[in-house]
């Protein structure tokens, strides 16, 4: 499966002028690939880093992002949900590339935004759909206007990792389809706590710093329990998760340098 989904990637990114990588604003590194960077580097393709959920990170915070980024890449910060920055992204577009249509794919991990950054470029006003020579009827580009079209399915990045952790923080599978959402939320727990002290105690007013104890209060306050009474720690650990994926649980880190500093 992975093999297919990178073969299909790397299709979108073919066809594209300018390839707009999408990354978490809360977890920038984490949600970056560099193998796909390079892919398209490899292609010849100008790529521009999309930093999503910008509405979840402090702003002086997105702006270290970006100029850390934009070392190596044309780095711009959003929020795809609620339309911030989305002129900017178009200025940018404008600005990368010279060719008049451009062709603009939008790849990235699951759940960072990648499919609302479509739409977003795409607009109200887009006029018609045509299909892409060697993809799927289901695969087509869109003229957004008069100088840009989108490709209207987004490359999405395999996640090739076993680690719980990175499954939860790169959002790359729902916790119904996870192998243990308890071991992979105990591991979540674990990292927020270092990352950002008592977020999670205070999103759930639970007072509580150990992740079993944490998951049992939960699953007891939310009326999750056996018929023996006993907390269904597994339904509490698929909430801390689904809320990690939905953007109610946030924090944020500095670029590398900055954290050093």
């Amino acid at each position: 499966m992975s093999k297919e989904t990178w073969r299909k990637v790397r299709r979108v990114i073919r066809e594209a002028d300018v390839v707009l990588e999408v990354v978490d604003a809360r977890e920038p590194l984490r949600t970056r690939c560099i193998a796909i960077e390079k892919m398209a580097e490899r292609l010849g393709k100008k790529i521009i880093i999309v930093i999503n959920k910008a509405d979840l990170v402090p702003r002086d915070v997105l702006e270290k992002w970006k100029k850390y980024f934009s070392k190596e890449h044309y780095t711009i910060y959003i929020s795809a949900s609620s339309r911030l920055g989305t002129r900017k992204l178009w200025t940018v577009i404008k600005k990368v590339c010279n060719k008049r249509p451009v062709k603009v794919a939008v790849v990235g991990y699951p759940n960072v935004g990648k499919s609302t950054v479509i739409n977003i470029l795409k607009g109200r006003h887009s006029v018609g759909t045509s299909p892409i020579p060697g993809f799927t009827k289901h695969v087509t580009q869109v003229r957004a206007a008069t100088w840009l079209k989108v490709i209207d399915t987004p490359g999405v990045i395999p996640v090739e990792t076993s680690n719980e952790l990175d499954l939860v923080l790169k959002s790359a599978i729902p916790p119904e389809k996870m192998e243990d959402p308890v071991v992979a939320a105990v591991k979540f727990i674990k990292y927020a706590e270092k990352v950002s002290p008592g977020v999670l105690q205070e999103i759930y007013s639970i007072d509580e710093q150990n992740p079993y104890d944490f998951l049992k209060h939960l699953a007891k306050k939310r009326g999750l329990l056996s018929r023996g009474g006993e907390p269904r720690l597994e339904e509490a650990a698929k909430i801390v998760i689904r809320d990690w994926q939905s953007g109610k649980i946030t924090w944020y880190h500095l670029p590398p340098e900055e954290e050093q500093a």
